[in-house]
This record gives C-alpha cells, structure tokens and sequence, in this order.
C-alpha cells in the first residue's frame, strides 16, 4: 500500500469552491496508485463562521471576566475541525471515492495532558489502516488529540496542540503510517523567500533542507509548522508544500546530505512582541534568578524569542498576546534565597510597580528569614518584532552581521536587540518597520534571484 498524507489548511476548505479543488488533489492522487490519507484543518479564518478564532470568540465573550477553563476551550476549537472532517469526507463522496471522517482520537492520535498546546506522545494508527484496507479514504481532524489518563489505563480528555497542530498531526501520521510522503496545501505555491505581502515578487524555493524550513517557520514564517519539519527530517519522509489553487509544483523539502547550500534562503518576520528586560543588583543572584525565571516560562509553555545573556541582566521577547499570562505567572512573584545571608527577591514587571508588588513587598517586611528585599524589575519595550536573516554557512563568513547593520541603520531603522543561531540572524526593530527591514533585507542579500 503506497499511503500518502495530504494536509489541507483552512483557506483550501473555506468553502465548496475550495474543497473541491482539495478534493480533485486527493482523487489525482487515487488516480496515480495511492492510498491518501487526508488531515483537514477548520474551515476558513479568522472572522468566518466555523475558525478556530471565530469559535474561540464565542465562548470568551460569554462573559469577558470569566476566562473558560482550558479544558473546556479544546473541547470548543475541536469542533472546527470536526465540521471540517465531515464536510470534506461528504465533499470526497460526492465525486465518488468513498471516505470516512475521524477525529484525532479516532485516528490514534495520543497526547499529553497539556490542554491548548498539548504533544504527541504516541500515534495508534491501526483504526486509519483498516479504513485504508476498506479502500476507504480516512479524513482525519488536524490540531488535535486525545490524552490517556494519569495511570495510563484509559483514554483521558480531547486535547488541541496548538497553532499549526494540523501541520504537526500530519506529519506524526506519515511518520506512523511509513507514507511515501507527506504534502501540505496551502493558499502559496510554496515556500517564498519573504512575505509577498512586503515583497510582492518574492520567489518560491524550490526546494529547501529540512534544517531550513524548520529555521523558517521557527522564525516567523507561517507556511508550515516548525515541528512538521522536525518530524518528518527524524523520519526521512518527503515532505511538499504546495497550493490548492494551483498545479505549481511547490517546495521540495531534502536532506541537508550533499545539498547544494545557497548563500541565503529567506527574510523572516514574527508577529508582535514584547521584549523583557530584567535589570536588579543581581551580583552571584544572578544564575538562580534566571534559572527561575525561564523554568517557570517553560512550566507555562510560554514562547520565548531573542534571549539576552549579560552580565548584569537577561532578557527575552513574548508575543504580544501572551504578555497578560507573563505579568500574571512573574508579577509579584517572590523568589527566596537562602544559601549565605537570606535575601528575597520579588519581581516587578513595567517600570510602575502593580498593587500585586506593593502588597507582596509590604507583607515580607512585615515577617522573619526572608532577610533583604530586594526588587528585580523587568523593563518592557512594547511595539516590536523580529526580523530574521535565514542562511546555512554563509552566516560563517565576516561581515555578515555588518552587512545587516548597516542596511538597516543606514535606513534609519532602529535595531533594539539582536540574536543568532547556526541558521540565522535575528534582529528586534520596531513594529512599524517590519515591512521595510523585510524588504531591505531581501534586496541587500539579493534574495530576489534565489529559486
């Protein structure tokens, strides 16, 4: 059996136009000998009757201060995707392939107990091979699961995995299911080497690495999910993003092995962001400080950008949208050392202390053991976003963070931060000039001649 998995987004389901093009790319590949297997995402985007967003909206605005409790939020937004399943597996009868539709816990999809950004721990996908073995065609609901209970004797609760899950969802059953390859459809030919939206004529890659397209996507780029990338670079399947509304032949995603590596691959950018800097007397404090810090950003499964390692502070960038969750999770939060001299830190986030902090620091004054309090502030800049430089080598060569420095300074674009990884160059600059770093960047590295 030559299975193959082919994910369709929100835009190539958002209505009957659209579905059956998705679906003529499903019977095409009936046609060529295969045995799809087919993960949809929920239908349409923001603001359309049945998105993810829309569906999460109607139930936050139930009452605005009372946050529904996360459990209950998967069990909403999985419902986009169930609609999605069924009307698409309907879409698929109607031209005469039979189809059965699946939810992800029907599929064998096993979580952790992680509600709103849950990971797949396992994948049982004897349930798809027998709708396969019945010459049916399994549709399968992207971005979600089902966890099993604390003792692993059951099946716990329906769980979502987060923005881009349905990407993830489909390469973890290619991986399971050993397909010939994955294909994600999308609304672009492929993967561009910038957004058309700041550069119109951006061309797409032909092919890329999967090292590259996880970097891309890591950095900003939301034509595929970094650990679909991830997934099927473990497992060496081929991997193909493609549109729906096309017969372009898209990306190929290879092996790094014997590549032909280009001097750059592409400019990325993120979405909006907030850049945290912790300033205090820190001194030896330093290391237990941070290492608090950054444990509870990952015990809340925050997304970190442009982390700062300096001697007198550290720092790092949130998305905008999740700056409500970091103030609540550090705002007064009190961290005691009592290693030497006792000495309590308690943390401030804004420059303008909350209540939170006065009455935290009013109470510990008040009590015995906690020694010295001491304030560590968190300084915000607001209104920014990341602009990276995706390369493989070539970032090894001199001058390359010079080339970005001056391109940018000498556009009068201010650079607020800079990090870098084997793969790229990332700079925080203000909001307002995304669109022209994206586009400067793109001409100064002549990006525009790269296929």
């Amino acid at each position: 059996m030559r299975i193959k998995v082919m994910k369709f987004g929100g835009t190539s389901v958002a209505d009957q136009e659209s579905r059956m093009l998705a679906a003529r790319k499903v019977a095409e590949a009936v046609e060529n000998g295969f045995s799809p297997v087919v993960v949809v995402s929920a239908i349409g985007r923001a603001g359309m009757p049945y998105a993810t967003d829309t569906l999460l909206n109607l139930l936050t605005e139930v009452d605005p201060l009372v946050p529904p409790e996360p459990r209950e939020v998967d069990l909403m937004l999985c419902c986009g995707e169930i609609m999605s399943t069924c009307v698409f597996a309907q879409t698929l009868k109607s031209l005469g392939y039979p189809a059965s539709a699946m939810t992800g816990g029907q599929a064998g999809i096993i979580t952790d107990e992680t509600h709103g950004n849950a990971r797949i721990v396992e994948i049982q996908p004897h349930d798809v091979l027998k709708v396969l073995e019945k010459g049916r065609i399994p549709v399968v609901c992207g971005f979600q699961g089902r966890s099993l209970s604390k003792d692993g004797s059951s099946y716990g609760e329906i769980t979502t995995l987060g923005r881009g899950g349905s990407d993830t969802t489909a390469s973890a059953l290619a991986a399971a299911l050993a397909a010939e390859a994955v294909e994600i459809y999308t609304d672009v030919d492929g993967v561009k080497t910038a957004d058309p939206d700041f550069v119109p004529d951006a061309p797409t890659l032909r092919q890329m690495t999967y090292d590259e397209v996880a970097e891309i996507a890591h950095q900003g780029a939301k034509v595929i999910h970094p650990r679909a990338a991830e997934i099927a670079m473990k497992f060496g399947i081929p991997l193909f993003v493609r549109s729906t509304f096309s017969d372009d032949p898209g990306t190929e995603v290879v092996p790094g092995e014997g590549f032909e590596h280009r001097r750059a691959t592409g400019v990325t950018h993120t979405g909006k962001l907030v850049y945290l800097e912790f300033e205090a007397a820190f001194g030896p404090d330093k290391a237990a400080l941070e290492s608090k810090v950054y444990e509870l950003m990952a015990d809340y499964r925050i997304n970190l950008f442009m982390l700062n390692v300096h001697p007198h502070s550290f720092g790092f960038a949130v998305p905008r949208k999740q700056l409500p969750r970091v103030k609540e999770i550090l705002d007064g939060l009190v961290i005691p050392l009592v290693d030497g001299e006792p000495r309590t830190y308690i943390v401030q986030v804004g420059r303008a202390g909350s209540p939170e902090v006065a009455a935290q620091e009013q109470m510990l004054k008040g009590l015995s053991g906690f020694g010295e309090i001491r304030k560590c502030v968190a300084r915000l800049t607001e209104n920014c976003t990341m602009v990276s430089l995706i390369a493989h080598e070539f970032l090894q060569q001199p001058g390359i963070y010079y080339r970005v420095f001056e391109c940018l300074l000498g556009a009068n674009i201010n650079i607020l931060q800079t990090s870098d990884s084997p793969l790229s160059i990332s700079v925080l600059v203000p909001e307002n000039d995304c669109g022209r770093a994206v586009a400067l960047l793109h001409e100064e590295f002549d990006l525009a001649s790269q296929t």
